[in-house]
């Protein structure tokens, strides 16, 4: 009888199928040696919260999956559900491919070694372990925990490139991340023309060609406290199960508009992939990626690409079949075998922008949350609070109330500026909102309020059904002014303006505040405060915080645009986003923290082997004194492992352009 070769592939945000390097290679070659492939997929409870999961009576051994500066859910239910769908299908198709997925919750080189241990005691050898290497700081550390694992165990360990981005980190044209350039434009014209920058993407493989599975009486069963459950519906439960409660409760909407109501999943991002360019809409992206409303006005495809269920190459490849009129499918639809046109080339675009994202996070490392930003300013007083028993050390009592009670009022929605409060009501109710309200709100936040950037971040990495760390953390410091945005401070949002320019007619706002439903101007729609009191009964806008209280008010009428402020600074000057400047509105007049106003920036980093690396609190290198905290840097020398290397250095680089979400 022939000796059991198992090979463990760890599953994380490469939930699919087809395009997946490490399944083509098993099904494609035949010297690999495996006898049996044991996919699993670990919940890892540092960035969501497994509580839900529990034993009856039985208490977890984890802390809470909470943010470090505002104490939020680390992942929220819009993601979780989305999540659950999407580890549900690639678990329908493997089962389809003749195999299966496992799923396991706690720390990975814990797990591993559990499972490792479990099967060696009926006689199984394990021989090696795959995974695919990713850029986040969280997820690294995961990957040293198995590659610690493995190495206790004596198995191999092969970290294999992510494929799942526009251009192949083999093709990219420079050697290290330090030499990537310091603004996007430079970046897209190393790779002009983008139509032929992709490699060709990996076909799904056929039943039968994996490797065998193993028996399900022969799988390790889920160590206690925690309960795997069987069924989809029974584990989106437990997922939700202790965060549901936390999103704020809010007037009611019509949710039926929703921006995204699309399940998780590696079929339903085909699917929808295939609908915009059958639509028509993958061709009108350019002009209609600004929209407010409506399921069409951009690809939507952003979850779906977070989590790993659809490449940025298998998105270019079925629009080269459009576009090269090679599939018949697409023939009664306009264009079709014309060649790229502009909707299809600015997809192209932003492909590369998400390309760029994640880059930036390899170049800058734990910068990307830490609040002094890739810039390494400490020089900015950001008003902040610690939510709960922490209070912001310096702060007087009586500004960390008032900056806690603004930022309360600005994540439920009733700061009194409409199409920010439309927006975190459509996030609250959807877990979406559109690039450009997402853009508005940054900026509101950062540079209208001036508090801390990151709490906006973090509020993000709770609701957002696409979050991903490199593109959320990434734009933030890029509209706060402390990301690669050459524009840095000087760049402020009027959301009064931007309401008229985006929402003319003042649906989205009604759409999602239904409470001013019933205003008729747009210019006191957009500012309800503005409405005169006499009509206020008659509105139904009596008792309403964003009425009676505003957080901010902005003088402006639609007769003119808002008086530019100059600021008394000298700013670098370089190419933006290239989608025009959004107006100047005025220095905020909130007052300040006085938190860090002395504080210094951090000591050059020294490179230290892997073992002095610090262990990570529950997200402790993400809060601190502007700098991380006590963490002050990583060593050098990641880099993907087998299938491609490429080391990374300390980056001591500063910031450059980036791009919206």
């Amino acid at each position: 009888m022939r000796k059991s070769s198992i090979l463990i592939y760890v599953v994380r945000h490469d939930l699919r199928v087809a395009d997946n390097p490490i399944l083509h290679h098993l099904a494609s070659s035949s010297e690999h040696g495996f006898t049996h492939l044991f996919p699993v997929h670990i919940i890892p409870p540092h960035q969501v919260e497994v509580s839900g999961f529990l034993k009856t009576g039985e208490a977890s051994p984890f802390p809470e999956a909470r943010s470090e500066v505002g104490r939020f859910w680390r992942c929220g239910p819009h993601r979780a559900r989305f999540v659950a769908q999407s580890i549900w299908n690639m678990k329908d198709n493997l089962v389809n491919l003749g195999n299966d997925l496992t799923i396991r919750i706690g720390k990975p080189g814990e797990v591993l070694k559990g499972l490792v241990q479990g099967l060696e005691k009926q006689g199984k050898n394990v021989s090696a372990v795959w995974m695919i290497a990713e850029e986040g700081y969280e997820e690294e550390r995961d990957e040293n925990s198995v590659a610690e694992a493995c190495s206790t165990l004596g198995i191999r360990l092969e970290k294999w490139i992510d494929e799942k981005y526009f251009i192949d980190d083999r093709d990219l044209k420079f050697d290290t991340p330090q030499d990537l350039p310091d603004v996007f434009t430079t970046y897209r014209k190393m790779n002009e023309p983008l139509r032929g920058r992709p490699r060709p993407t990996k076909p799904r493989p056929s039943h039968g060609s994996l490797p065998q599975a193993l028996g399900i009486d022969q799988i390790p069963s889920q160590p206690g406290p925690f309960e795997i459950p069987s069924s989809l519906d029974e584990f989106e439960e437990a997922l939700l199960r202790p965060i549901e409660s936390a999103v704020p409760k809010v007037p009611p909407s019509d949710e039926s508009k929703s921006t995204h109501p699309f399940r998780g999943g590696e079929n339903n991002a085909f699917n929808r992939l295939v609908y915009l360019i059958k639509s028509g809409n993958a061709s009108l992206y350019k002009s209609s990626r600004n929209g407010l409303l409506g399921v069409d006005y951009s690809t939507k495809l952003s979850a779906y690409l977070a989590q790993g269920c659809i490449t940025a190459r298998q998105i270019h490849e079925e629009l080269l079949r459009y576009e090269d009129g090679t599939d018949q499918k697409y023939e009664g639809t306009d264009g079709f075998g014309k060649g790229e046109n502009e909707g299809t080339k600015a997809i192209r675009f932003e492909l590369l922008w998400r390309d760029y994202m994640r880059l930036c996070t390899r170049r800058f490392r734990v910068k990307l949350f830490c609040r002094s930003g890739f810039r390494d300013d400490y020089s900015h007083k950001w008003r902040t609070v610690r939510l709960g028993n922490e209070l912001a050390v310096g702060s007087p009592q009586s500004t960390i109330d008032e900056t806690s009670a603004v930022l309360r009022r600005v994540l439920d929605g009733t700061t009194g500026l409409s199409l920010i409060d439309a927006s975190q009501r459509e996030l609250i109710h959807t877990g979406y909102t559109s690039n450009r309200a997402r853009q508005n709100v940054g900026s509101f936040l950062a540079k209208h309020l001036n508090i801390d950037w990151r709490y906006g971040a973090e509020w993000y990495e709770f609701l957002l059904v696409d979050y991903d760390v490199n593109s959320n953390w990434a734009n933030w410091q890029y509209v706060s002014g402390v990301g690669n945005d050459p524009r840095g401070e000087a760049r402020i949002f009027n959301p009064v303006k931007q309401a008229f320019d985006y929402d003319k007619d003042g649906d989205y706002v009604r759409c999602w505040l239904p409470e001013l439903g019933k205003v008729e101007k747009l210019e006191n729609l957009f500012q309800p405060w503005t409405t005169p009191k006499e009509d206020w009964g008659r509105f139904g806008l009596t008792g309403l915080p964003m009425v009676e209280d505003p957080v901010k008010k902005i003088d402006f009428s639609v007769e003119r645009k808002p008086k530019p402020f100059r600021r008394p600074f000298a700013r670098r000057r370089g190419q933006g986003r290239g989608e025009g400047s959004p107006e100047y509105a005025y220095k905020p007049t909130l007052p300040q923290s006085p938190e860090n106003s002395n504080q210094k920036p951090p000591p050059r980093y020294e490179p230290r082997g892997e073992a002095d690396l610090p262990a990570i609190p529950r997200a402790g290198f993400r809060g601190g004194r502007g700098y991380g905290g006590s963490f002050r840097g990583r060593p050098p020398g990641r880099g993907f492992q087998g299938r491609g290397r490429w080391q990374q250095p300390v980056s001591d680089g500063e910031g450059m352009a980036s791009q919206p979400w």
